[in-house]
C-alpha cells in the first residue's frame, strides 16, 4: 500500500465515518470519469446509517456479504448497528468485493480499522476481501439445482449493497451467466439484486440502495419475476430529489432503499418512508400500506406501486377500482415504426418534391399536451414520409390517433404527454410516427372522435401523472405499462372526450378541471 494511500484514524472514530473519510479520499485521487466507467458512487454515511437501521437481524453469530464495497461505509455501519443492537452477538463474517485496484487499498485500510474496533468490542471477527467480479465469481447461484448450496456457496444471513450502476452490452459474459433474469441490455445493479436474492439464507435479510428504475416496464420484468420469487418486501425508502443522495459524486438519480427477507410466507405488510434528500432523512414520512396494494406478485407484470402521502393513496385507490384498459376496450397501442437513421432515404424536409406521395412524419416535439403542432422545422427531423412500396412497412394508416410521447424529459412537469390526432388533419391515406412516439388506435375500425379527446384529457391530467410517477421513475413510457394500465369505463372516457369538445377549450388547465371534476370527491388536486 503506497502511503498516498494512507489515512490516519481519529481517536474513538465510527468505522462508518472512517470509511467514509476513505471514501471521500478515494473520490478526490480519481477522475469522474473512472468513477463513472466503474459505476462506483460512494454511499453518504448518512444514508449508510438509514439502511443499516432496517435490519432487524438478532442471533449470536451473522455472516455478511456487501457484494460492491467500495470503502466498506455500509458494511461499517450495519456492524455497529448490530453491535448496538444485540448484545450477544460474538462471532461476525464479512464478505466484501471490490475489482476497483485504485480503490482496492482504501477498502484494506477500512477493514483493518473495523477488525480493530469489532475487537474492542469483544466480537470475533473475520474478514474477506475480494477481488474477482461477484457476479463471474458466483456464477453457480443462477444454475437450477435440486439444493443451490450443495455447491460450494456458504448462504449470507444479511446482504447490503450499493451496486454499481451501468447497462452491460448483451455479449457481456456477466450477461451470458445471469440469462434467467435478463432481458435487452441490463443493468448490472439489477444482477447484484438477484443475484444476492439467490444467496440468503432462509429469513436472511437483503438492503440494497438502487435506482428505481426496475419497479415497472418491459425491461425489468423478467428480473421483478425472478427476484420477488425469493424476497418478500418489508421496507422501501423513497428519495425524492434527484439531486440529493449522491450530490457529492454529481449523480442524476430516482434513488430506493428497499430491505426484503428470504421467506416462505410473505408479511401482510409493507413500510415506505419518503425524504427529499440528506437533509431530512431523520424525520422520513413514513406510511404503512397493505403488501397487496403494492405489489401483486401473481400479477404478469408485478409491477411495484410506491405512494408516499395521502394523496397518492388515494390516487392508487381510484385506479384500483377501475376494471377497464385498452385491450378490454379493443384499443391497442404501438410503437412508432419509423427509425430516423435507418429510413432516413425516403424522409422529405419539404413538399416541394412532387415524383412521389409524401406522408406528414410526426415527431416526439411534435406531440405536445393536447396539441399536435406539425410542422415544425428542425435539423435533420424532416416532416415528411414517402409513400412507396419500400416505405409501406414504415406506415400506418391515416386513422384517428392518441399520439403519446415514449420518453419525457426530466425538467418535464408531467411524464404523460399525449396529443389527438384526426384523420382529417391533412389529405393523405396513410401517415408517419417516429420511433419515439407511441400511437393509440382501435384495433378494428377507429377510434370516435370523443375517445381520442377523452384519452388524451385523461393521460395529459394531473390523476394520471401522479399514478404514473407511484410505479415509474423513469422518463420512458413503456407501451406494456400503458396496455395494462387501469381505465375507467368507456362510457366515462366519451363523457369526458364530450365534455372537453363542448368547452371548445383544449387547454391543459380546463381538461385537468374536466378530469378531476369526474373524481371528486375520492381525488382533489
Amino acid at each position: 500500500m503506497g502511503n498516498r494511500h494512507y489515512i490516519q484514524p481519529l481517536e474513538q472514530e465510527l468505522p462508518s465515518h472512517f470509511a467514509d473519510r476513505l471514501g471521500v479520499a478515494y473520490t478526490a485521487s480519481v477522475s469522474q470519469q473512472h468513477k463513472k466507467g466503474s459505476g462506483q458512487f460512494f454511499t453518504p454515511v448518512e444514508i449508510a446509517m438509514l439502511m443499516a437501521s432496517f435490519s432487524d437481524f438478532s442471533g449470536n453469530s451473522v455472516r455478511i456479504l456487501d457484494p460492491g464495497c467500495g470503502s466498506l461505509v455500509l458494511s461499517c455501519a450495519l456492524i455497529e448497528h448490530l453491535v448496538k443492537l444485540n448484545m450477544n452477538l460474538k462471532v461476525l463474517e464479512l464478505i466484501a468485493y471490490e475489482t476497483d485496484s485504485e480503490l482496492i487499498p482504501f477498502s484494506e485500510q477500512s477493514l483493518s480499522y473495523l477488525t480493530k474496533w469489532s475487537a474492542g468490542k469483544g466480537i470475533e471477527i473475520k474478514t474477506k476481501l475480494f477481488s474477482e467480479d461477484f457476479i463471474l465469481h458466483n456464477a453457480v447461484c443462477f444454475k437450477e439445482t435440486d439444493d443451490l448450496f450443495s455447491q460450494p456457496v456458504e448462504p449470507f444471513d444479511i446482504i447490503i449493497s450499493n451496486p454499481p450502476y451501468f447497462k452491460l452490452p448483451i455479449d457481456d459474459k456477466r450477461v451470458t451467466v445471469a440469462k434467467v433474469v435478463v432481458n435487452g441490455h441490463p443493468n448490472i445493479y439489477a444482477i447484484f439484486m438477484a443475484l444476492s436474492a439467490r444467496m440468503l439464507k432462509e429469513n436472511g435479510e437483503l438492503i440494497f440502495i438502487t435506482p428505481r428504475s426496475y419497479a415497472a416496464g418491459g425491461y425489468f420484468k423478467i428480473f421483478r419475476s425472478y427476484f420477488f420469487k425469493f424476497i418478500d418486501l418489508d421496507k422501501v425508502h423513497l428519495f425524492v430529489s434527484r439531486k440529493d443522495t449522491f450530490s457529492r459524486d454529481k449523480v442524476l438519480q430516482e434513488t430506493l432503499i428497499i430491505k426484503g427477507t428470504k421467506r416462505t410466507k410473505p408479511e401482510s405488510t409493507v413500510r415506505i418512508s419518503s425524504s427529499g434528500g440528506l437533509k431530512d432523512i431523520q424525520t422520513p414520512l413514513i406510511r404503512s400500506f397493505p403488501k397487496k396494494d403494492i405489489i401483486d406478485v401473481n400479477s404478469n407484470e408485478k409491477i411495484l406501486y410506491l405512494p408516499t402521502t395521502d394523496h397518492e393513496e388515494a390516487v392508487l385507490e381510484i385506479f384500483r377500482n377501475w376494471t377497464g384498459n385498452l385491450t378490454k376496450y379493443n384499443i391497442s397501442i404501438s410503437t412508432g415504426p419509423v427509425v430516423a437513421f435507418r429510413a432516413r432515404q425516403y424522409l422529405r424536409e419539404n413538399d416541394t418534391i412532387r415524383k412521389v406521395q409524401l406522408a406528414p412524419l410526426f415527431w416526439l416535439h411534435n406531440v405536445k399536451q393536447m396539441i399536435l403542432e406539425w410542422p415544425i422545422v428542425k435539423p435533420k427531423k424532416e416532416q415528411y414520409i414517402n409513400i412507396e412500396d419500400k416505405s409501406m412497412s414504415l406506415l400506418v394508416p391515416n386513422k384517428n390517433y392518441v399520439l403519446l410521447r415514449r420518453f419525457s424529459s426530466k425538467d418535464d412537469k408531467s411524464r404523460l404527454i399525449a396529443a389527438p390526432y384526426f384523420c382529417n388533419f391533412i389529405k393523405s391515406d396513410y401517415i408517419g410516427v417516429e420511433n419515439k412516439v407511441n400511437y393509440i388506435y382501435r384495433l378494428k375500425g377507429q377510434l370516435e372522435k370523443i375517445e381520442v379527446v377523452g384519452l388524451c384529457a385523461l393521460l395529459n391530467s394531473s390523476l394520471f401523472n401522479a399514478y404514473f410517477r407511484i410505479f415509474n421513475g423513469n422518463v420512458n413510457v413503456s407501451a406494456t405499462e400503458l396496455r395494462e394500465m387501469s381505465l375507467p369505463p368507456l362510457d366515462t372516457i366519451r363523457e369526458i372526450g364530450h365534455a372537453v369538445i363542448l368547452s371548445v377549450n383544449f387547454s391543459v388547465e380546463n381538461t385537468n378541471r374536466i378530469v378531476n371534476e369526474y373524481f371528486k370527491p375520492a381525488y382533489s388536486t
